[in-house]
């Protein structure tokens, strides 16, 4: 580009400097040229030269900036763009892939002695200098190479990240001075030594600056008339070479432009008759030819992803995924900067087949927008053993516009399916998903699924979890009450029935014999985190994404989470115990179509494959028994899964995975609603239709799906430990106090239950009996019930041998009521023979009871 301004005394003089200096380096003084500068300048031209010789002569053109694409993969395998980035839209291209007429007017107009001069037309450079000095006009004087130079230099400043250190850059190669120009001069004479001309050509139509954001001839002859640089006519190859002339003001896409723009137009036209590159009548065709252009914007971002394929989520996903990586720069904003430019070609996990189905299934379950609640719902499915995500659906469109948004509340640009720093929101509360982490920490320390624990709702005292890593090893000294959503299922039952019926007090049985510390570890292990830093300044982990280590949160989940990392988790219990970080690429290629390294994902064996293999067949077991049967697969695939509904109904959870796939889908509350009062808050699904039970619309959709495409394996066989059955003796207790039976029934692992009184020869308060009797077998874990005496009966005393008489004598004495019985309906005789009672001998029964003593009659 040429700016045109008055030269001032100084400027003319450095004009002169710069072509007395260039002509002695080329060595081709010309004696009518050269030597009224010298004479009129006054200055010494070995001086000039010494000037000129210190410039640098190396230019490296290096990566100019290309726009970034997104694709997807199509079933058939082919790759399906979803959206582009740049700062410069510019499309590079071969020689054989520009219209001559392009190339003919670049040089007839620009440069008609390109192809025989050394990078600098000296003749043109002294006619410069002697024009400024007489002051009858200017001339730049440079050549395409010198051109190509200085757009390089222009470029190299732009490709700066830091904005300061841009700008300076930038303006220094702007500048208007001896030094600027001879610069260019030096690097002109090393760029030609290295390339062909025709090398240099292509490089000035690919830098070249069109207007706006339009770099290049190819990306020009896109956006101005809607084709490639390869079909272009005369006509419109002369208009695209007059705009690079000064582009704001005659660039075609603003109609005030175009007379001047056919002006100058006509003038490259008479340049290409006059040098030989057309003919009289081509001449006349083109001069005659209006111009109408095709506007043909590059529209980029991810705006397109969702218009094109409903992906605008997952594209900003993939971007900020790119931002997040160490890979493309030191900081975010370097990264940002290094990825609209980079020309990289960027090959996406997303399966548009999955995709499509979840996306028709939230279509026909969850609207965007509901009166009374702020409706919410995404499904996100990431591949078992690699983390690679495959889908991301959710109720709200994506859009980035302020204006749109503002103008549709059914469009949103938050992705509820990510953290917070991918675009996410700040989670949601998982509910009873949270639970078979408990389970898992259950059974990696040795403990069994058909263990019985008590699933009663009740009021626990907070020292009874041990919390190894908090004050005094327990949680704390108060008490809480909790309940059960479930009320059909109580008392002891096995730890296989309290997760696939979702009962709280079964997890808190569970939690109550182990480490808490250590269960949020374990949760810490499958990648569990909040989905944006805690806000509660009264909580250990404020400021932090770490989980709340509380009681209430091993059965109630009450940390917000995204569904990708629900179902992160959930993929490592169908994959064998390995967790794979999220990954929404497969492949970066770059400009020149060789790898990019970036982030991928890290797998790691978070739980054991035998402790995965346990938790994996209970929740196999919650499918196909439990309050998960929505989870079946339609292709007969093996699926574990587990649901999940926060207080009120307000969230609503189904998490789950075949041994290929895992999904978490989620339904609820994207927001707080306001009230009538004027107070904000969350309101319960259950009133608007059937929300609270889309999500069992929307995973199954997806995951039959995914089986459909990528099939399933039966989970592994649980370990033997994971699933015995343990049985234990149970003491006998009698006449113990109530308190030192419950407490060995528990050091044994019994839980134990108050029967209430019973009659009982044992002192009052103590204990009478069990069930099971001291002395049987019974399962680890099961109930005992403990009867505790009344005080108020007594053993029948063993009278058998004893005369009618004497026999009525002890057991009155004993308190008991006593009457005669013969067995041959004779008169009983009190001096006959005791065969036996009824009750027999031993029986407890309350005093005053009758007796039957019966006797030997003849």
């Amino acid at each position: 580009m040429r700016t045109f301004k008055p030269r001032t005394a100084g400027g003319a003089l450095g004009g002169i400097l710069g072509a007395v200096a260039m002509s002695v380096v080329a060595g081709v003084l010309v004696t009518a040229a050269v030597t009224p500068v010298v004479a009129v300048s006054g200055a010494a031209a070995s001086s000039a030269v010494k000037i000129f010789q210190d410039l640098p002569d190396h230019l490296n053109p290096g990566q100019l900036a290309q726009p970034s694409t997104i694709y997807a993969k199509a079933s058939d395998g082919s790759d399906v763009e979803v959206a582009t980035f740049y700062d410069q839209d510019r499309e590079m291209v071969g020689w054989d892939d520009i219209s001559q007429y392009v190339k003919d007017a670049a040089v007839a107009e620009e440069d008609p002695r390109f192809y025989t001069h050394g990078g600098v037309d000296v003749l043109a450079t002294a006619r410069a200098a002697l024009q400024n000095v007489a002051g009858t006009g200017f001339s730049g004087a440079s050549t395409i190479t010198m051109q190509y130079v200085r757009n390089v230099l222009i470029q190299e400043a732009m490709a700066i990240s830091d904005e300061e250190q841009r700008d300076a850059a930038y303006k220094n190669a702007m500048r208007q001075d001896v030094d600027r120009k001879l610069k260019e001069m030096k690097l002109a004479l090393g760029v030609e030594k290295r390339y062909t001309k025709d090398d240099i050509l292509l490089g000035y139509l690919n830098i070249a600056l069109f207007g706006r954001q339009i770099y290049g001839i190819e990306s020009a002859a896109h956006y101005f008339y809607g084709k490639t640089a390869k079909d272009l006519t005369l006509a419109e190859a002369a208009s695209l070479v007059a705009t690079v002339n000064n582009p704001s003001k005659l660039q075609i896409d603003v109609p005030e432009n175009i007379p001047a723009n056919k002006e100058r137009r006509d003038k490259i036209l008479n340049s290409m008759l006059q040098h030989g590159r057309i003919t009289q009548a081509q001449y006349d065709e083109a001069v005659a030819t209006e111009i109408t252009p095709n506007i043909t914007p590059r529209v980029q971002g991810c705006n397109v992803a969702e218009a094109n394929l409903g992906l605008g989520h997952f594209c900003d996903y993939v971007q900020r995924y790119i931002k997040h990586d160490p890979n493309f720069g030191k900081t975010q904003e370097e990264r940002e900067f290094n990825f609209s430019r980079g020309g990289y070609k960027i090959y996406t996990t997303i399966d548009l087949d999955i995709q499509a189905a979840g996306r028709e299934a939230m279509a026909g379950t969850v609207p965007a927008t509901m009166d009374g609640i702020n409706v919410g719902s995404a499904s996100v499915s990431t591949e078992v053993g690699t983390g690679r995500v495959l889908a991301m659906v959710q109720n709200r469109s994506f859009s980035n516009d302020p204006a749109v948004l503002e103008a549709d509340p059914g469009l949103t640009s938050i992705n509820y399916n990510t953290d917070f720093d991918y675009g996410g929101s700040n989670g949601f509360q998982v509910g009873s998903t949270f639970k078979p982490i408990t389970l898992t920490e259950w059974i990696r320390t040795g403990h069994s699924v058909r263990e019985v624990v008590n699933v009663n709702g009740r009021t626990v005292q907070e020292s009874s979890f041990r919390a190894s890593c908090m004050t005094d090893g327990v949680y704390g000294f108060g008490s809480f009450t909790f309940s059960n959503d479930n009320l059909g299922t109580k008392g002891n039952q096995p730890v296989l029935t309290a997760i696939a019926q979702s009962v709280n007090g079964g997890l808190v049985s569970m939690q109550q014999k182990m480490d808490l510390c250590e269960t949020f570890d374990t949760a810490k292990k499958l990648g569990l985190h909040r989905a944006s830093k805690q806000t509660n300044p009264d909580l250990p982990n404020y400021d932090t994404t770490e989980l709340t280590m509380v009681p209430s949160n091993v059965y109630g989940g009450i940390d917000e989470m995204a569904p990708i990392t629900m179902a992160t988790a959930y993929g490592a219990f169908a994959g064998n115990g390995t967790v794979c970080t999220p990954v929404p690429i497969d492949s970066i290629l770059g400009p020149d179509d060789k790898p990019v390294a970036f982030q991928k994902s890290t797998c790691t064996e978070a739980i054991s494959p035998e402790v995965a293999a346990g938790v994996a067949y209970a929740l196999e077991y919650t499918v196909n028994n439990g309050l998960a049967s929505h989870a079946r697969s339609a292709y007969g695939i093996p699926h574990l899964a587990k649901t999940g509904t926060t207080d009120d109904v307000v969230d609503n959870w189904t998490v789950g995975a075949s041994s290929r796939v895992a999904t978490a889908t989620w339904v609820g509350n994207a927001g707080p609603v306001q009230f009538a009062d004027g107070t904000w808050g969350r309101v319960s699904t259950m009133p608007f239709g059937r929300l609270m039970y889309a999500d069992q619309t929307i995973w199954p959709a997806m995951m039959n799906a995914a089986d459909a495409k990528y099939g399933g394996a039966a989970f592994p066989e649980p370990s033997a430990a994971a699933t015995r059955t343990t049985m234990v003796q149970v003491p006998d207790l009698t006449g113990k106090s109530f308190q030192e039976a419950s407490d060995a029934l528990t050091q044994l692992g019994f839980s134990a239950v108050d029967g209430g009184e019973v009659d009982s020869s044992q002192p009052q308060g103590s204990v009478a009996r069990t069930d099971p009797a001291g002395g049987s077998q019974a399962a680890l874990g099961s109930g005992v019930t403990i009867y505790r005496s009344n005080g108020q009966a007594a053993a029948v005393p063993d009278v058998a041998g004893q005369s009618g008489k004497d026999a009525k004598s002890a057991l009155e004495g004993a308190g008991f009521d006593t009457e005669y019985a013969c067995a041959t309906g004779e008169k009983p005789d009190g001096k006959n023979k005791t065969v036996s009672t009824d009750p027999p001998a031993g029986t407890e029964l309350r005093t005053g009871s009758r007796v039957t003593i019966n006797l030997e009659c003849k």
